[in-house]
């Protein structure tokens, strides 16, 4: 993805892209159009937007900021009125943390709603590449010159005023080709009430630049409800903190205040993990794994990293499954290398770890440390002639491999095996043979480049299947992501479903359970409604039923239970809800004095 990925996705992220590219285009070379004549779902996957969100301005200190940071002149100065006055905040300095906060927050609903935002590492990483510090405020010129860096197509820049309790929240849209400034888009309201607020920032900034995008604004302030705000505060200062203990710190409020809470338990783990506390490392990645649905990139990651944990603390077994999982969605070569050193390590038997090495090195040849590890894998299985062939091709690659030189020379010789120490994974040897090299490095952009193919390439795939085929499919995928709480990509779904079969009763009644998530009782209704007209559906049934009882509508709630009870029995979350609106009826004729209703078994 031009010269970023270029830059920051190792050959290996690379070679994999290219693969699953050419998997896309294979499958759309049929044609661009459905099975029934509808568009390629492909075509607009990503819309090529990537977007660079800066950290928000501080009002309080914008006028000295205008005195010393000039915007350019190719870009208009924003001209709300008062802006450039000084606004006075309660306590600046425990309001700092909202500058980080509200890219953090913009760039997960992006990646929900289908863009491609850089992350604050990315960003990071563009300051150190131009020879600027991590807090270094940029002016709009120098923007444009980060923008550059990463290939960004656009840049939102943004600032907040906190005036009492009031939140003011303001972002503009820069086109990076066209040099243009949007009209800026404003957010007010109570200070508690940061996350909705910036959610539903997120959903006007989408909706500017893709008007036909059509996942309700509900949907978006609801989503990251279950994230406390005290903790998302916490989490913030976590990953802003300079000193190391301050930030495991904040970052263990963040979890305690909401368990649940992924970002934090990989920040938290990431920083163990370069601690060396890998035990502990292992321990917060495995909050964030899920038994069930579709691993999305942050899964993935965590995995990856729960899995070089996990070796490194000595744990073989676990790791060769943390890798293998990755690996089944993901089989980029980083991950099916440490895959094999993870097993070569458990077994001591080179014949299943060969052939992942194989695997790792067909899939880049060009990197000298998988054709290492091939080498003392053949070696150790006996077959000499090619693991010096290998161990001339990594040397051919990388010709000041002092390990690799000694070793080429003592197998040659057939002298005794030197002792040494791995140059990637720093680990003594204590047998004549030496370890395969482990790859420790996640390349995130590499991740979620491959992962935006495969994204792709299931579409081209479910786009040669039939409206109902198809909307099944969408709609089991949907009800995966709504489980685990992913309210925009589950609506996003679930309305590809609909686009695919209007007359599907499972989208319908999925997209009451949105609705009815995001706090739209009327519209969860209707969708509920559209369910049962197409087909009885237990789903919708139960969407009813919990609106009827929060309204205390408590015959027709008990009906509809009933009714989803019947459709299927073994429903435990029907017969469950059943009982609460039994026993609810039972409480009101008690109180009532009388008689109390049959309860059903």
């Amino acid at each position: 993805m031009l010269n970023f990925l270029r830059s920051r996705i190792p050959a290996a992220g690379l070679a994999a892209a290219v693969v699953l590219l050419a998997a896309v285009s294979a499958l759309q070379a049929h044609g661009q159009t459905t099975a029934d004549g509808g568009a390629d779902p492909t075509a607009s996957i990503g819309g090529g937007r990537i977007l660079l969100v800066l950290p928000f301005d501080n009002l309080a200190d914008q006028a000295s900021d205008q005195a010393t940071n000039q915007p350019s002149p190719a870009i208009p100065a924003a001209q709300t009125p008062g802006q450039v006055k000084t606004q006075t905040n309660p306590d600046p300095a425990t309001l700092d943390w909202i500058r980080e906060a509200a890219p953090e927050i913009l760039n997960s609903r992006f990646s929900s709603a289908g863009f491609l935002p850089l992350t604050r590492e990315d960003r990071l990483y563009a300051l150190d590449h131009l020879g600027l510090p991590e807090t270094f405020e940029p002016s709009r010129a120098t923007a444009l010159r980060i923008a550059e860096t990463l290939d960004a197509n656009y840049i939102l820049i943004g600032n907040y005023r906190v005036t009492g309790g009031t939140l003011t929240l303001q972002a503009r849209i820069v086109d990076v080709s066209k040099l243009r400034l949007s009209d800026p888009i404003t957010e007010t309201g109570e200070l508690s009430q940061l996350i909705p607020l910036l959610n539903s920032l997120a959903w006007q900034l989408t909706r500017k630049l893709d008007p036909s995008f059509g996942v309700a604004e509900e949907t978006f302030r609801a989503a990251g409800s279950k994230v406390r705000l005290d903790a998302f505060e916490q989490y913030i200062r976590g990953l802003t903190e300079r000193d190391t203990d301050e930030r495991l710190r904040h970052l263990k409020k963040a979890t305690d205040l909401s368990p649940d809470f992924t970002a934090a338990w990989i920040a938290t783990g990431k920083l163990q993990f370069a601690n060396q506390q890998y035990e502990q490392a292992a321990v917060s990645f495995s909050k964030v794994t899920r038994p069930s649905g579709s691993p999305d990139p942050t899964t993935l990651e965590a995995a990856f990293y729960r899995g070089l944990s996990l070796i490194f603390s000595g744990n073989y077994p676990r790791a060769e499954e943390a890798f293998a999982a990755v690996a089944r969605v993901l089989p980029l070569p980083e991950v099916v290398n440490n895959e094999a050193v993870a097993n070569s390590r458990r077994v001591h038997d080179a014949t299943a770890a060969i052939a992942l090495f194989r695997q790792a090195e067909a899939a880049d040849p060009t990197d000298s440390d998988y054709h290492f590890n091939l080498a003392v894998s053949l070696h150790r299985h006996g077959d000499k002639s090619e693991a010096l062939t290998e161990l001339a091709q990594s040397l051919k690659l990388r010709p000041n491999d002092s390990e690799a030189k000694a070793l080429e020379e003592a197998w040659k010789t057939d002298k005794p095996q030197p002792q040494s120490t791995s140059q990637s994974d720093g680990v003594m040897a204590s047998q004549p043979e030496p370890l395969e090299r482990i790859k420790r490095t996640y390349n995130g952009a590499a991740f979620r480049q491959a992962s935006l193919m495969l994204d792709q390439v299931e579409a081209a795939r479910l786009a040669a299947l039939p409206g109902p085929q198809r909307a099944a499919k969408l709609s089991a995928s949907a009800r995966a992501k709504l489980d685990r709480g992913l309210l925009l990509e589950a609506e996003s779904g679930y309305q590809a479903a609909l686009a695919a079969d209007d007359h599907s009763a499972q989208a319908h009644a999925g997209l009451a359970e949105v609705r009815e998530r995001a706090g739209d009782i009327d519209a969860a209704r209707k969708e509920a409604q559209a369910a049962l007209d197409r087909q009885p559906n237990l789903d919708a049934y139960l969407v009813l039923a919990r609106l009827d009882l929060a309204a205390n509508h408590l015959p027709e709630a008990q009906k509809e239970a009933e009714e989803a009870v019947q459709l299927d029995n073994t429903s435990r979350a029907a017969r469950d809800l059943r009982k609460v609106i039994e026993t609810r009826i039972d409480s009101h004729s008690a109180s009532d004095g009388k008689p109390a209703a049959a309860v059903k078994p």
